[in-house]
């Protein structure tokens, strides 16, 4: 029988099939942070259980921490009861804690991938719904809410329903200016918001294939984004090579035994989908998004399109956009490069390629978060910091930021924000807040023009 991906994964990881359509799926790796964990680690105290398998559970600070002055104490109450509580439930229930100051600190989704803790064929899970993040790696991996995040704790193990199944194929060489996050914003565009629901997504084709790690890493991040379960990519050798020598990948000869294993990690030929589509990287352009959810997209020389409803109106009416609008030329007042989206190291590479020399337009505001301590480190050593510095831009510590604005990091009500993230809702960056999502190039050529430009028709 002809397996998907997806299939071979699953079917390995079936603990008992359950009356009803269920299976019971172990979880080989469960990461946590301040946020969905503490109702998780109270239930267990109210039941008297202990946690099952604390190694297989690795927690981070990242929602609530402060991008500035980490090593004092966290100013805003709740976030510091939050963080403050995590250490306490670590503590307690011996599970390893990257908290600040720890030099493997950083938003969940970019320090599991660079420490080699996650890896191929893996079962993936974590109170946060970009932990399709994983994928990249060909791994399931899904966001889970705060009950089964105690289910895993207890049991180590997840009752759960099998996803059907997708296949998206990219094929073809994209466009110059062209990059993962808009092929990702692209194809949300095309299936919307909701195109994914029920489904799991696997990435392939050509110009998937062409891409690094951290950029599947960023098309896989947003399959949430289009209401799909998850997103996962074939491990090939641009994966075995970035997770060769990692801290907590395999090494020496056990490295060379899980690559002999994760080869076996493909759809067969001949497997079959539930759906199916296929895009044609040429058609793609530098994207932006208009309104309040990720699928309302457009490529940045295109018009907002014309719609009737009360929900587009009503999105194009908080965003202060009109049908048939250009966003060329649109005046911004902010700029985000971060979440576990865009900030890892080749994000910030990419950036400051692209504003060394250049100053930032004058009343545009520049906020560079990098994904964890290392990537901070390392954009450190090689400069990055500097040359962000000298074009007006403010390079932060490590955190999830103004993607979400759990903590100071807020975009003021009534202003725009050309944001690396992965969400535009409504008062996602702050109340009344006005997120443009777009890719790391395209926010640094806003940053330096003042306004949404098209990042092929600017040097770099």
């Amino acid at each position: 029988m002809q397996q998907t991906l997806f299939d071979k994964i699953w079917d390995a990881h079936i603990v008992k099939a359950v009356e009803g359509g269920q299976d019971a799926i172990y979880i080989d790796r469960h990461f946590i942070h301040e946020v969905t964990s503490p109702q998780a680690f109270d239930g267990l105290r109210r039941r008297g259980i202990p946690l099952a398998r604390p190694k297989q559970t690795i927690a981070t600070a990242d929602h609530n921490v402060p991008t500035k002055n980490q090593h004092l104490p966290i100013s805003e109450p709740l976030s510091r009861k939050q963080v403050d509580m995590l250490t306490q439930n670590c503590d307690e229930f011996g599970i390893e804690l990257y908290g600040l100051g720890h030099k493997h600190q950083g938003i969940v989704h970019v320090i599991g991938p660079e420490l080699g803790i996650t890896q191929p064929g893996m079962t993936i899970v974590c109170g946060d719904s970009h932990t399709s993040t994983h994928g990249a790696f060909g791994s399931i991996a899904f966001g889970i809410g705060t009950s089964q995040v105690e289910q895993v704790f207890a049991t180590q193990c997840l009752l759960l329903k099998k996803p059907k199944r997708m296949r998206i194929t990219v094929d073809g060489e994209l466009q110059k200016g062209v990059v993962s996050k808009d092929i990702i914003l692209y194809i949300i565009s095309k299936l919307t918001a909701a195109g994914g629901t029920g489904h799991f997504v696997e990435y392939a084709g050509s110009a998937i294939r062409s891409l690094s790690m951290e950029a599947r890493m960023t098309i896989c991040n947003m399959s949430i984004e289009m209401g799909a379960r998850g997103g996962l990519i074939a491990p090939d050798e641009t994966t075995f090579e970035y997770l060769r020598g990692r801290q907590f990948a395999p090494q020496g000869a056990d490295f060379e035994a899980a690559i002999a294993k994760w080869q076996q990690l493909y759809s067969d030929p001949g497997a079959s989908f539930d759906k199916e589509h296929r895009f044609d990287a040429a058609d793609i352009g530098p994207m932006v998004t208009y309104g309040t959810n990720p699928g309302m997209g457009i490529r940045v020389s295109d018009p907002v399109p014309t719609e009737n409803g009360a929900s587009f109106s009503k999105s194009l009416e908080y965003m202060g956009i009109a049908a048939g609008q250009r966003l060329l030329g649109k005046k911004i007042n902010h700029i985000f490069i971060g979440s576990c989206t865009n900030s890892r190291i080749e994000d910030l590479r990419l950036v400051a390629d692209f504003v060394k020399g250049k100053q930032k337009a004058a009343g545009v505001s520049v906020m560079v978060v990098p994904g964890s301590k290392q990537v901070e480190a390392q954009a450190k050593a090689e400069g990055l910091d500097k040359i962000l510095n000298a074009a007006g831009f403010e390079f932060r510590e490590p955190g999830c930021s103004a993607c979400l604005s759990m903590n100071e990091d807020k975009v003021p009500a009534g202003e725009y924000c050309v944001s690396t993230s992965n969400r535009n809702f409504e008062g996602r960056q702050g109340p009344g807040a006005r997120t443009i999502l777009a890719s790391p190039l395209t926010a640094a050529a806003a940053a330096i023009a003042g306004e949404i430009v098209d990042v092929r028709e600017v040097n770099g």
